[in-house]
């Protein structure tokens, strides 16, 4: 049974005691977002301003809807995936009067529900990870499109899909590509997904990685992140890729490198993060050996054509939380990881508290940005700025401990000198 009233709908609003624990774990380790908050909670620059967001529910999210409020922001929230909403803290922020409306195990339908009931709070802003949210106002609300000042985009998936939007210019309002930034991409990307898909994977299924063949599908930012983690537990790492630029960084990074193929004849460990359909598909589960684990790290649920798996199984149980095994009829067994969706968060927690400090700074930032600029900004995808950045970089480093050298004047002057030869 639901919690449920005209503010929120959640799991259960009894479990918001151990979801405020979660999220005050999550504020001494975000000391970034905390700096912010207390900056702008004085300059209040989002008093007036509605936020629609859409994006995982964790306790790291948490404290970016508590800075967002802390601003000045009015905001409504769902879930960005059926099965990431850490239910604890979904209950934590409705006791805490959000309008959220976020549980695990949503239908598909459910789904939408919940970003429907957004989108009715009337918002001038959204936040978004997936683009669902932004996807369901341009085709369903096109009126509301009208209001909104602009959005953020959160991953590469969604960032990739509103670009191709904005080229075909069927996009209505200015969108903010936080997944681009370098704060983000260069350390969410790497190494948050490298170690929480690692996680992930331990959890749902507590085998031994070393000694084990581990095949990564895809060598961008998260798939590199993942072949340093899965090298570095003593796994035989294997990538595959259909771009000859990532695939050769891999060889020389000293990873094996082949067609899924052949990699599914030698695999003990899958996992797929290319933002693709159909990555890994029937006549690859055929091949796989006996007790092979396949997950899925990307956004969409769409990399792992679970259909074909259906098609052929002999038989199918959940034999551990977030795992089911798949019996083929040749007795084969395939062990597929929280039902194909992101593994990080449908098998752990999503990634850690101090990688989420900087991609939510930057989430943070880009709708004060919008909130002041967005009505003069055109109907496209607009990069993080390298101050912005740089900023957040720095304000990271100082809560590390770490500092920097300056240049002298005179250093500057050479740097700058195009004259200066030999």
């Amino acid at each position: 049974m639901l919690s449920e009233t005209s503010r929120y709908k959640v799991k259960d609003i009894g479990l918001a005691p151990e979801g405020r624990l979660k999220i005050e774990w999550a504020q001494t380790h975000m000391p970034v977002m905390a700096a912010l908050t207390e900056r702008f909670a004085k300059e209040q620059p989002l008093k007036g301003h509605k936020i629609a967001g859409c994006l995982h529910v964790t306790k790291e999210t948490a404290i970016l809807i508590k800075a967002l409020i802390a601003a000045g922001a009015d905001l409504s929230w769902s879930g960005c995936n059926p099965l990431s909403t850490q239910d604890d803290v979904a209950a934590a922020l409705a006791a805490d009067g959000v309008s959220i409306y976020a549980w695990r195990g949503l239908s598909v339908d459910e789904f939408y529900w919940a970003i429907e009931k957004t989108i009715e709070f009337g918002p001038n802003l959204s936040l978004d990870d997936g683009a669902d949210l932004i996807f369901t106002l341009h085709n369903k609300h096109p009126e509301y499109c009208k209001k909104m000042l602009g959005g953020t985009e959160e991953t590469t998936t969604g960032v990739h899909r509103l670009r191709a939007m904005a080229r075909a210019n069927a996009l209505r309002y200015p969108i903010i590509a936080v997944n681009d930034a370098e704060t983000k991409w260069d350390f969410d990307n790497v190494y948050g997904t490298g170690q929480s898909s690692i996680d992930g994977i331990i959890r749902s299924t507590s085998v031994l990685l070393a000694g084990k063949t581990f095949v990564i599908a895809g060598y961008g930012h998260c798939g590199r992140g993942l072949a340093m983690r899965a090298s570095g537990m003593g796994c035989n790492v294997i990538v595959t890729e259909i771009d000859p630029i990532p695939a050769l960084k891999a060889r020389l990074d000293g990873f094996r490198v082949m067609p899924m193929d052949k990699a599914a004849l030698e695999g003990d460990i899958f996992i797929t993060a290319t933002g693709m359909k159909d990555v890994i598909v029937g006549r690859h589960f055929e091949a796989m050996k006996d007790g092979a684990i396949v997950c899925n790290t990307g956004h969409y649920d769409c990399e792992l054509k679970i259909d074909d798996l259906e098609q052929i199984k002999r038989s199918k149980r959940e034999i551990r939380p977030n795992t089911e095994e798949y019996v083929l009829p040749n007795g084969r067994r395939i062990l597929v990881l929280a039902q194909g969706r992101l593994v990080n968060l449908a098998g752990a927690e999503g990634h850690p508290s101090e990688v989420m400090d900087m991609s939510f700074a930057n989430q943070f930032l880009s709708m004060i940005r919008l909130a002041k600029e967005g009505h003069t900004m055109e109907h496209t995808v607009y990069d993080i700025p390298e101050a912005q950045d740089q900023e957040i970089a720095a304000l990271k480093l100082a809560t590390m401990g770490s500092a920097l050298d300056v240049l002298t004047p005179e250093q500057i002057k050479y740097r700058d000198d195009y004259a200066a030869g030999t």
